[in-house]
């Protein structure tokens, strides 16, 4: 087990994507909008008050005034040559000019957020600047689904070289990779670094190198997937836990069953390709012992937040006032759909009445009906909406939500963490929100890759 930093979080502890429920806070103003790269390649924040924009196709910034891009671009020639060479590796996704803007200023966000060693930043300020294995996966699958295989292969390395023994993941990691608090392990990241690797080998698969590297990721998918499918209690779902919304649980949520589903599917077909096939048949087996739990638990009610069993807990310790069980709908329905699982009608349905009992006033989503919020729309919830829609052959649904999204970054063309009635708050960019919408313009494109279990529903187990 890595070491422990004691870290005091004022207001609570902070995630990334969504904080923690609680008593209502003010809402934050926007604490930066974007992260410039200077002259020797140093991170530097745009602050909020700063007019300024970057040179094209860079994360260099051209200040408002005074010198004009040319002079930046001299001072700034090698810095600039490497960010243009590193989005020629790849291809920026798009079938807009203005998709095509959003994506180049994604993906160069995200480049900026990653350490050489694959560390992925959430964000470039205080509380967000941890590596969480659930965005992080993400990252992977955005770089690999837009041709930048190393730079996938390099945080998924990252993300094996943190796991704990167990085979598990804990909630974020600093830059040393030390523990920075006691929030736990969270489950979910199982899955998702499971579905990461399998995205990342299906964009490299024949290529030279390529089994090679998953071999040498192998120990990790294995201890990834071993403790996925050891979770599984009687009932077949996993015990309660820590989902993306980052509190404590006494309830097994969809946040929590349905990435680990994704990821054992993910992690028995790679087993499958990789010539072990007492793995493949053993996680397989597995999946769909997960697969029928939560078929059972969470789909009688349209697949709500909680499964059908705990729904008597209530959420009074966590800030909430006594009242109706916490099983409202949550953005976290997606994560049963395209690109992540099978196109089923039921799940399908329970993704749009999510989209509708979300939605907010000035547009976006809550990450579910049970959030404390009324007020902050939360862009990777949004976001994900948006992919779901997109992997599912809905775009003119994908396309509300993307527009959406697009309309409400920062100064810069930045996403922002949250966005309020009077527009973005909290920081920017933010690592998930950035690789969700690049994986959304993928599916639209139809370069995002489906899992063979995307299209077929997978049989019942025996």
């Amino acid at each position: 087990m890595r070491r422990v930093l004691a870290v005091a979080v004022a207001g609570g502890l902070l995630a990334v994507g969504v904080a923690v429920p609680g008593p209502r806070h003010p809402t934050p103003p926007l604490l930066l909008q974007g992260l410039a790269v200077g002259p020797a390649g140093e991170r530097q924040q745009v602050a909020v008050e700063r007019a300024a924009a970057f040179v094209p196709g860079t994360s260099v910034l051209v200040p408002a005034g005074g010198r004009g891009a040319s002079d930046v671009v001299a001072e700034s020639a090698e810095v600039v040559a490497r960010h243009r060479a590193w989005l020629a590796e790849g291809t920026v996704p798009g079938a807009r000019p203005l998709d095509r803007e959003v994506a180049e200023r994604a993906l160069l966000d995200l480049r900026a957020l990653t350490l050489e060693d694959g560390t992925v930043a959430a964000a470039w300020r205080s509380y967000w600047r941890y590596m969480w294995p659930r965005d992080a996966s993400f990252v992977a699958v955005a770089y690999a689904v837009t041709g930048h295989s190393r730079d996938a292969f390099r945080v998924l390395r990252r993300l094996g070289e943190l796991q704990e023994s167990d085979g598990t993941w804990q909630a974020r990691y600093t830059f040393d990779g030390d523990v920075p608090d006691d929030r736990g392990t969270q489950l979910d990241a199982n899955g998702w670094f499971l579905w990461a690797t399998w995205t990342w080998y299906d964009t490299v698969r024949g290529r030279p190198g390529a089994d090679r590297d998953l071999a040498s990721l192998w120990p990790s998918v294995r201890a990834a997937a071993e403790a996925a499918a050891e979770s599984l209690g009687r009932t077949g779902l996993p015990p309660a836990g820590q989902d993306y919304w980052e509190i404590p649980q006494e309830v097994v949520t969809l946040g929590l069953a349905a990435p680990l589903l994704a990821g054992l599917r993910s992690a028995a077909d790679l087993a499958g390709s990789a010539g072990r096939d007492e793995s493949a048949a053993r996680w397989a087996g597995a999946a769909r012992f997960l697969g029928t739990a939560v078929e059972r638990e969470f789909g009688p009610s349209g697949y709500r937040r909680v499964a059908a069993s705990e729904r008597s807990w209530r959420l009074a310790d966590h800030g909430y006032p006594v009242g109706p069980p916490a099983d409202g709908l949550d953005s976290a329905v997606a994560f049963l759909g395209p690109p992540f699982g099978p196109e089923v009608p039921a799940v399908r349905r329970a993704v749009q009445a999510a989209e509708h009992a979300l939605a907010l006033p000035h547009g976006g989503v809550r990450p579910g009906e049970d959030w404390n919020d009324l007020d902050e729309a939360w862009t990777p919830s949004t976001a994900v909406l948006a992919l779901s829609a997109a992997a599912s052959g809905d775009h003119r649904r994908a396309r509300d939500h993307l527009d959406w999204l697009v309309a409400h970054r920062t100064g810069v063309g930045s996403f922002p963490e949250r966005v309020a009635p009077g527009g973005p708050v909290s920081v920017a960019p933010l690592a998930w929100t950035s690789a969700l919408v690049l994986l959304t313009l993928a599916a639209l494109d139809g370069s995002l890759p489906l899992p063979p279990w995307a299209s077929v529903r997978m049989p019942p187990p025996p």
